[in-house]
């Protein structure tokens, strides 16, 4: 295994195999004629303070579920500037179902779950955070569930350790951001989730340059179910997304998953257009019973209405039409691989 720099990405590797060990107790899918495997999806930023913790627990997680499946873990690394790149390195070493991306630069939180989701191989996919505030033991309880036909199985955060500002504030914008999208978004549905490789394929479809996850994945439809559990608190680190990362991806949510904005302006525009019709009578009917009302106060007064409510519908129209022309000639990368760790040149797909 090596790693490899961002103009060169060659490698020099056997072939990776996943849980060599096998007994007849093992569980085949006739569905698949294989056992499944089951991709760990990782992101990470300067999360060395966890990495040796969280892959205990998956390592633990892959002997407990050893006979339904097997495992590989793939992690995204942001371009953290600690120790997190080198403890990978060492964990691909030491295990070939470690993988490992590592970005030219720190692309945003949900980029870089989309560009981990590309480099995933499994049957389905289940994505966690490194703090191990989502306990990956749930693992069990979503495949479970997967094998009984759901195609998305989401954790349902029923309690949180924060304070209750933050969770009020989150609580708001989730009841916001569900009111005014298109199609229904699960309310206190982080990323924790496990999709089907049918999901996967479908979310690679869309090449938003910002996009937000949780409600791309409610709009594909499938068959899909929450599975309430508790949030622990961080176990080591300080934590990565504050309250302007957080107001950030609210803004992405109801920018990507809903049209209000745009016609606001419409409503604006159509609303002050009826208010300068309104002003017209008004002053028509208030110059017939006061005749000496200084000239020219009435005739300022609807055309500032009626110019600010004809230029905010104009701008509404526009909007429309520009929204459409931006989605379609959005085309940037996902993000630029500088490194990588078991995964192979040809299996780089940005």
């Amino acid at each position: 295994m090596k790693a490899s720099g961002a103009r060169s990405l060659k490698f020099e590797q056997p072939e990776i195999k996943v849980n060599q060990k096998r007994d007849a107790s093992m569980q085949i899918d006739p569905a698949m004629g294989r056992r499944p495997l089951i991709s760990i999806a990782v992101p990470v930023l300067n999360e060395a303070d966890n990495l040796d913790a969280l892959y205990a627990r998956l390592d633990r997680l892959s002997k407990t579920m050893a006979s339904k499946c097997d495992f590989e873990f793939v992690f995204s690394d942001n371009h953290s500037d600690d120790r997190t790149w080198e403890m990978l390195s060492a964990l691909a070493r030491r295990d070939p179902r470690v993988r490992a991306i590592r970005f030219s630069k720190n692309v945003g939180f949900q980029r870089s779950i989309l560009a981990n989701y590309m480099h995933t191989r499994g049957d389905a996919v289940m994505q966690i955070d490194a703090d191990l505030q989502d306990p990956p033991e749930l693992l069990e309880q979503f495949f479970d569930l997967w094998r009984d036909g759901y195609h998305v199985v989401y954790g349902i955060r029923a309690k949180r350790r924060e304070g209750a500002v933050i969770n009020t504030f989150r609580k708001f914008g989730y009841w916001v951001i569900d009111k005014i999208s298109e199609h229904p978004i699960p309310r206190d549905a982080g990323d924790f989730r496990l999709v089907d490789r049918k999901v996967i394929d479908s979310v690679q479809k869309f090449r938003s340059t910002s996009p937000y996850l949780r409600g791309l994945i409610a709009g594909l439809g499938f068959k899909q179910i929450g599975v309430p559990y508790e949030r622990a608190a961080r176990v080591a680190g300080s934590s990565k997304f504050g309250l302007a990362q957080l107001i950030r991806l609210g803004l992405t949510g109801v920018f990507n998953h809903s049209v209000v904005p745009l016609r606001l302006a419409t409503y604006s525009g159509v609303l002050l257009l009826c208010l300068s019709v309104v002003g017209t009578i008004y002053y028509l009917a208030l110059k017939l019973f006061h005749p000496d009302l200084p000239r020219g106060l009435a005739s300022i007064h609807i055309l500032v209405l009626f110019g600010i409510g004809f230029q905010s519908l104009l701008l509404g129209i526009l909007g429309e039409y520009l929204q459409r022309i931006y989605i379609l000639l959005r085309a940037e990368p996902t993000a630029i691989v500088e490194q990588a760790l078991n995964i192979s040149s040809e299996e780089l797909k940005l």
